[in-house]
């Protein structure tokens, strides 16, 4: 992530706003600086604020997860060693998180494994050519796993591994393609069937 890029693109205008269809964010000061594990140096990340209805936005780096400590990257590979059969307490071992750290981040993922999946398959056949989709299997982290290769697959065959948006990784496009809300409550938002406004007549 090249912070002379983000600050070239807010001060152009070039970011959009995510509350508003035609907002543009500006920059607007910092957040407040926090240590994550995983990275040498505290992070403070960019805030903006949008031109048209001023809503405030903390601009994340796609290495890091809304609301987590730890380096998306050490998450990523948490998840990846549970879809290859380890328990949580054979990975907090492995990669030195507390267990219930690891046990948190599996338990979320296990709960919305089939939303998460189809998102990750959504996107993989909206950015490939030819897209192989991936078999449901017993394992709900294997799944999530192999729909996030997927979608990597196929947004590193469209945009190529060095171009524009940089490398992509499977943990950088969980994290993209999620605005960073992978292991956020109500991420994905999926209207359920019979919901609607009960307050208004």
């Amino acid at each position: 992530v090249d912070p002379v890029r983000v600050e070239c693109r807010l001060a152009a205008g070039e970011v959009s706003c995510p509350s508003c269809p035609d907002g543009k964010l500006a920059g607007w000061g910092f957040a407040r600086c926090r240590p994550v594990v995983g990275m040498a140096e505290p992070v403070r990340p960019r805030r903006s604020r949008c031109r048209s209805c001023l809503v405030t936005h903390v601009l994340l780096p796609v290495t890091l997860l809304l609301r987590r400590a730890y380096l998306a990257d050490l998450i990523w590979a948490a998840l990846v060693a549970k879809a290859a059969g380890a328990g949580h307490r054979a990975i907090g071992a492995r990669f030195g998180v507390p267990v219930g750290t690891v046990r948190g981040w599996l338990r979320v993922i296990g709960g919305r494994a089939e939303v998460v999946r189809n998102w990750f398959v959504a996107i993989a056949v909206a950015a490939g050519v030819d897209v192989s989709i991936p078999k449901a299997t017993r394992s709900r982290c294997a799944d999530v796993a192999a729909a996030v290769g997927a979608a990597t697959a196929a947004l590193a065959a469209r945009f190529g591994d060095g171009s524009v948006v940089g490398g992509v990784t499977a943990p950088a496009v969980a994290v993209a393609c999620s605005g960073a809300r992978l292991l956020s409550p109500g991420w994905p938002a999926v209207p359920g069937p019979g919901r609607c406004n009960t307050n208004c007549p």
